[in-house]
């Protein structure tokens, strides 16, 4: 299945709630969020810095981890940034494809 990093923010009251319901309760409704549409969550951490939160997610398409994010953005309390991860095996399978790429002005 197709993994993603999921980086998320929270928001003032994303931040309020999340001192009123804990850490645990938290990653419990984003695992049943991702479980709803058909997905599931490898990890989930909380951290310093930019970001809040970082999840690695198994989903089994696009559309899913889509699904899942329009809920969890849409409830104003969290900004999410999804990135695509490869396998070593998936780079070794593209390194074998040849692209044409012509750059501009040439």
């Amino acid at each position: 299945m197709p993994k993603y990093l999921i980086v998320a923010s929270y928001t003032a009251d994303g931040v309020k709630g999340l001192l009123k319901d804990g850490g645990s309760k938290r990653r419990q409704a984003a695992e049943a969020a991702l479980k709803s549409v058909g997905g599931r969550m490898e990890s989930f951490y909380f951290a310093f810095g930019d970001h809040d939160v970082y999840a690695v997610i198994e989903a089994p398409d696009n559309a899913t981890i889509a699904a899942a994010s329009l809920a969890i953005n849409a409830s104003g309390a969290v900004h999410t940034k999804t990135v695509v991860l490869l396998a070593p095996e998936e780079l070794d399978q593209a390194a074998k494809k040849t692209a044409t790429y012509q750059p501009p002005g040439r």
